[in-house]
């Protein structure tokens, strides 16, 4: 029956691997609500999301599992979903509908550079350094964005933002929310974002600060608010091309920079076999995933950095994932929980997430005094918050880059790949 995960030949067995999922399954169940949280705040309807999310989970981390035999779980990915709410629809005014079209284009071109050796050839056209300021600063977007929807950064006529009423309830809700995330991960804690939501959750029903649900479960919401709802003739525009190509490599990175640690660990994707097609076909499934999800009505769907924990688990193969998608089958009942979490219990774990990506910054070589990578990281990371737009960051990052190089004339640092993103990038302050 479970013959072609190959489970002897890993050095596993069903028990680690049923294990393994389900401790995946419980440090990446967060994403659920948060998630229709995100999603809400740009209209999408927020039952149709939860819904929608759980969904794309299970079928995209079943087929991953099936397809590749590796333990990677997938789902909305975070850091797009909110690039996707608070910097196309609330940030640019995209309709939600338009913002679909654009993931499905992307995970489209995903699928086909997945079957080719093209992904590649722009993966390694990048510097590395630009991947990791890249990183920090979604990580930074994201985190702004929490603080300010916890209500902690504020407008301010004179000086652009400022802090907001710390005596507030609900701001100081958000900040136990945050306290316990952090304490909780610094621990090491399985399920730590989940436990401090839930925390947090008790906390603000126990203050009167939310309302107990009457029921805890209840039947799946319908996604026909949101399902097949993608225009994806209005993002075919000249205008929207840098998004698109945006949320692209984002998602390559996400994918590629995930399987790495994750297959350091499990000891995956490490063969020089020819026939070894692990990888390819984990990038496969991932693409599929973000397309399919983009029909069910939620954004790009990536490879999880949570499968990790799943794998120090003793998870080695497909069955893992498998059985994560299983698991994941909860979720889909657990609607009327999880409209009864406050806000500001959820607000406080992309803080946290942002934190983490932010992390990458740390690995950047700046020792070199190379002005173009101190600038262009710079750029990238600083921008990307405070003009809510991951496109913008992005793009300044790798005009000044290139720019830099050429008058330099550090030809050697320069390539075919690194050009056409240049291009692709200055079309974001020339059509607007």
């Amino acid at each position: 029956m479970f013959g072609r995960f190959k489970l002897q030949e890993h050095g596993t067995n069903v028990k680690t691997e049923l294990n393994a999922g389900f401790t995946t399954f419980l440090t990446m169940m967060y994403i659920v609500p948060v998630n229709g949280f995100i999603l809400a705040d740009a209209g999408l309807d927020m039952g149709a999301v939860i819904t929608a999310t759980a969904l794309i989970t299970i079928l995209a981390t079943f087929f991953s599992g099936f397809w590749s035999n590796t333990p990677i779980a997938m789902s909305v990915g975070m850091g797009l979903n909110a690039y996707f709410t608070y910097g196309l629809v609330l940030g640019m005014q995209l309709p939600w509908q338009t913002a679909l079209g654009i993931v499905f284009l992307s995970g489209v071109i995903f699928v086909i550079l997945s079957f080719t050796k093209f992904r590649i050839w722009l993966m390694t056209s990048i510097p590395v350094d630009l991947r990791r300021a890249i990183s920090a600063g979604i990580g930074a977007f994201i985190a702004f964005i929490g603080l300010k929807q916890m209500g902690i950064i504020v407008n301010n006529d004179a000086t652009l933002v400022g802090l907001g009423d710390l005596s507030s309830p609900t701001i100081l809700l958000g900040l136990f929310g945050l306290f316990t995330a952090l304490a909780f991960y610094t621990y090491k804690l399985k399920g730590a974002f989940i436990f401090s939501i839930a925390l947090t959750t008790i906390v603000a029903w126990v203050l009167g600060i939310g309302s107990v649900p009457s029921e805890f479960i209840g039947m799946p919401a319908s996604i026909d608010p949101i399902f097949m709802q993608l225009d994806i003739m209005s993002a075919f525009s000249l205008a929207l091309l840098p998004v698109i190509i945006t949320f692209l490599i984002t998602d390559m990175f996400d994918t590629l920079g995930t399987l790495t640690g994750v297959g350091t660990r499990a000891n995956l994707f490490q063969s020089k076999d020819e026939n070894d097609k692990a990888l390819e076909k984990t990038l496969e499934a991932d693409a599929i995933a973000t397309v399919g999800g983009s029909l069910l009505g939620v954004s790009t769907t990536t490879s999880f950095i949570e499968s990790a924990s799943g794998v120090e688990a003793g998870g080695r193969t497909g069955l893992t994932a498998i059985f994560t998608a299983m698991f994941f089958i909860l979720t889909l009942f657990m609607l009327p929980l999880f409209k009864s979490i406050p806000a500001n219990a959820i607000y406080p774990i992309l803080v946290v997430v942002g934190i983490l990506m932010f992390t990458e910054l740390g690995n950047i070589n700046f020792k070199n005094n190379d002005l173009a990578v101190t600038s262009s990281a710079f750029l990238i990371v600083i921008l990307m918050p405070l003009t809510f737009s991951i496109t913008n960051g992005f793009a300044a990052g790798f005009i000044v880059y290139t720019s830099l190089k050429l008058i330099k004339r550090e030809f050697e640092d320069i390539n075919l790949g690194l050009i056409v993103i240049t291009l692709i990038s200055l079309l974001v302050f020339v059509v607007n």
